[in-house]
């Protein structure tokens, strides 16, 4: 009987360490996914953590003749969010005509293939003072990363725009 007992509270005692364990665990993940869907402007994150000579106006080492389809999926997909609205987004860039000119300057540098004319379009759109249709730019470029989260569903305001600016500085 004694060793029932004490088998008993041994149970007791390792399943209420290995749930607070559990739960320890599952806030540290929930802590982790809060932090990587935080919306901040990439570049002054990369430019605190690089030096800043010898960089792109995306805080990257990447030069123009180097750009892939990949760098201007991400690039204008992260410009976007700054005039979208979404049920989530990850990252940002502000649009600057700098960057927009740095990365049309780079479709002459690379050969890009299909892609390359709806980069264009976008980015020539953009640099014209365009973003009418930036919902619809975003979730085309959102569609050729395969995106399944946090697709546009219209463009912001905009006050929504400053406001969203001026919550990720």
């Amino acid at each position: 009987m004694l060793i029932s007992v004490i088998s008993y509270f041994a149970v007791m005692v390792y399943a209420d360490f290995t749930s607070e364990e559990q739960n320890e665990e599952a806030e540290n993940e929930s802590e982790q996914e809060d932090q990587e869907k935080q919306v901040i402007e990439l570049s002054e994150e990369k430019f605190e953590k690089y030096d800043e000579a010898g960089l792109n106006p995306f805080g990257d080492r990447v030069e123009q003749n180097e750009l892939g389809n990949n760098h201007f999926k991400e690039y204008i997909h992260q410009m976007s969010h700054q005039k979208v609205e979404a049920d989530e987004k990850w990252g940002f860039y502000l649009i600057t005509e700098g960057r927009i000119d740095w990365l049309l300057n780079g479709l002459n540098e690379v050969d890009l293939g299909e892609s390359e004319e709806t980069y264009k379009a976008i980015l020539e759109r953009w640099a014209n003072g365009d973003f009418s249709q930036a919902d619809q730019d975003h979730n085309t470029i959102w569609r050729m990363k395969d995106g399944n989260i946090g697709k546009a569903t219209g463009v912001l305001s905009p006050e929504e725009e400053e406001e969203f600016i001026n919550s990720k500085q």
